[in-house]
């Protein structure tokens, strides 16, 4: 079994909140997994279409975001780290504009695979009065070829050498599969740098020995097999026991929706935090949030209850906006502050 991953000593973690966040901006984050380009067409529907039943959109707006993995790097670099993203995208009009996108925020190029073997990954939303009339996806769903792995590898340990934490952000979307995720998580714990996953379903049992494994009660259950009711603890964390039978991670973080989140560390210890009471106006993107969060605390050897509990808080402040946008990281402090968490 391969050895775990060489955290960072506890007399080196920060002692404050802003020695911590301080501390945020020395660190870089390898960001490896799906991207996606989230495209929005705003509009007024005020008839029917003579042709089919249904809405005429006469479009006022069009806005395109980065989305996915790409959304982690904003995160990540919103709390002052430097993120490395590495993923394959397409040779097409959406790799463009998404690679425009990552110039526009500052993001680097350097670990983007572009590939003439699959379309990438694009999510646009047709939008009037408020609501979203449609969805449309351009996207495959399967692994990368021989050639396509091949360049994201190289990427892969290219970028390693520079990295503090390694984030696995994986959407289904073949980009990773079993096979890379145990060569990359290999290649992290063999260089003693932590590696941090935000799963899905198809590649849910892949992440064997990583530091960190961060799903959320929907993913749990997919990935297991397992039926419970949010409201049963006994069933939940006998999922989690398999969970760890199965994975052997350092510590698990499951995000339990409007009750908040449950963190189990190396030592089994269990801690449920509680949500905060708020104005939830979307929860679009607070996954992406919360990872970035925990990537960061434990690069720096945080304890697991320190993690989850600033990580909680961060995803719900971004509920309170509307859309898929980045952590402020001086609301996060403030807040992290208000409530009293203590290092």
């Amino acid at each position: 079994m391969p050895e775990p991953a060489v955290m960072p000593a506890a007399a080196s973690a920060p002692i404050s909140l802003p020695d911590l966040f301080a501390a945020f901006n020395g660190l870089t984050v390898l960001i490896v997994g799906d991207v996606m380009l989230d495209a929005y067409v705003w509009g007024k529907a005020a008839r029917l279409s003579p042709e089919a039943p249904v809405p005429v959109v006469t479009v006022s707006r069009t806005e395109q975001r980065l989305g996915g993995a790409a959304n982690v790097a904003l995160n990540v670099q919103a709390l002052g780290a430097t993120p490395l993203l590495c993923a394959v995208i397409g040779d097409d009009q959406g790799g463009d504009q998404l690679l425009e996108l990552l110039h526009t925020t500052g993001l680097a190029p350097d670990g983007m695979v572009r590939s003439s073997y699959r379309p990438t990954t694009v999510k646009q939303r047709i939008l009037a009065h408020g609501q979203q009339l449609l969805r449309i996806d351009s996207e495959v769903e399967t692994d990368l070829n021989s050639t396509e792995n091949a360049d994201l590898t190289a990427r892969f340990e290219q970028l390693l050498a520079r990295a503090d934490v390694v984030v696995f952000e994986d959407y289904d979307k073949g980009v990773l599969c079993e096979a890379s995720i145990q060569h990359f998580i290999s290649l992290a714990q063999q260089r003693g740098i932590p590696t941090v996953v935000d799963p899905k379903k198809k590649n849910f049992l892949a992440y064997r020995h990583c530091t960190l494994f961060k799903p959320n009660l929907k993913e749990l259950r997919e990935g297991l097999g397992v039926a419970f009711d949010d409201a049963d603890q006994p069933a939940f964390e006998a999922a989690v026991a398999r969970l760890r039978e199965l994975l052997t991670p350092d510590n698990v973080l499951v995000t339990l929706s409007e009750r908040g989140v449950f963190v189990e560390n190396g030592s089994f210890t269990k801690t449920y935090i509680p949500a905060h009471l708020r104005s939830i106006a979307d929860v679009s993107g607070a996954g992406d949030t919360v990872i970035s969060i925990a990537a960061l605390c434990v690069a720096l050897g945080m304890p697991a209850p320190v993690t989850a509990a600033l990580a909680n808080l961060g995803g719900g402040l971004v509920c309170e906006q509307a859309g898929v946008v980045p952590i402020e990281k001086s609301l996060l402090l403030a807040e992290a502050q208000e409530t009293g968490l203590v290092l």
